[in-house]
């Protein structure tokens, strides 16, 4: 039920450890080179991000967020996002765990035009409730009506746009565009325990949940809603999803600090009953 509606990082920097003769011809001339290659580079990206503005600016996009907690990184997740994008929020609060709930009905007092809070009194599944990760996420796919969703996770904070590269992939042609990739740890069907590695940029096989952009209708047909909780499910999503997966190119101005834990026997069983389905979804037809 609701409680109401209130509504590349390219690091360019000289090297302040090249040293040599102050009259070094050849010296000076190869900074003076780096620098503008370095600005040409810059000036490059300022053009590509301003065309992706472009081509992005009619496209909807929700970032929908799941709240179960840890409300200073509530806070930060949901300031980031506007800040540095023009994207509504849609946040489904689970039980006002840690009064996490409360700062979204701040936030969204402040930013009512683009912050919309929903809150259930079942608290998470993790915690012993009944709000699993999937039944909630296809919650908010439901009341979203965007074009383009963004899945992203509160502990997730973004130190700029983010979100039109990914935007732009979906409205380009791919089905989803994430942050990171992953894909199998090798060409034999992986055990249960094996970690799926790092892949990309580019095309890759599956993208992780903690920020993906998705075409809506897709994610719809493709969320695997009896997940309990969210571990290796977003591998299954993607293995679901019918089209091009792709990270960009360009090194998202993203930032993580920590990921927020839960009980270690929770977390194994789930994402290993997450996993038989993905390695279900490997096997040999």
């Amino acid at each position: 039920g609701a409680r109401g509606n209130p509504a590349a990082e390219f690091g360019f920097s000289g090297d302040p450890g090249q040293h040599g003769d102050p009259g070094d011809d050849m010296l000076h001339a190869q900074r003076v080179w780096d620098g503008t290659l370095a600005t040409n580079r810059m000036d490059d990206l300022g053009v590509n991000a301003e065309r992706q503005r472009v081509e992005t600016k009619d496209v909807t996009a929700s970032v929908g967020l799941l709240v179960d907690g840890w409300p200073g990184d509530v806070r930060a997740c949901v300031e980031s996002v506007l800040a540095y994008t023009g994207c509504t929020v849609l946040a489904l609060d689970l039980g006002n765990v840690e009064g996490a709930g409360d700062v979204l009905d701040v936030l969204a007092g402040r930013e009512p035009d683009r912050v919309r809070v929903w809150h259930v009194a079942e608290t998470p599944h993790w915690l012993g409730g009944t709000a699993t990760w999937g039944a909630a996420r296809a919650k908010l796919l439901q009341l979203d009506t965007a074009e383009v969703h963004v899945f992203m996770d509160t502990s997730v904070v973004l130190v700029g746009d983010a979100l039109t590269p990914l935007i732009a992939a979906v409205q380009e042609g791919a089905v989803a565009a994430g942050w990171k990739g992953r894909k199998p740890p090798g060409a034999e069907r992986p055990d249960s325990g094996a970690e799926w590695l790092e892949a990309g940029p580019g095309k890759v096989p599956a993208l992780t949940g903690d920020l993906m952009a998705v075409r809506r209708s897709a994610a719809v047909a493709a969320l695997p809603e009896q997940a309990r909780y969210g571990a290796d499910a977003d591998l299954e999503l993607s293995l679901r999803l019918r089209g091009e997966l792709v990270v960009p190119r360009t090194r998202l101005p993203v930032r993580q600090e920590r990921v927020h834990a839960v009980a270690d026997d929770y977390r194994l069983e789930e994402s290993h009953r997450n996993h038989g389905r993905v390695l279900r979804m490997l096997e040999p037809s």
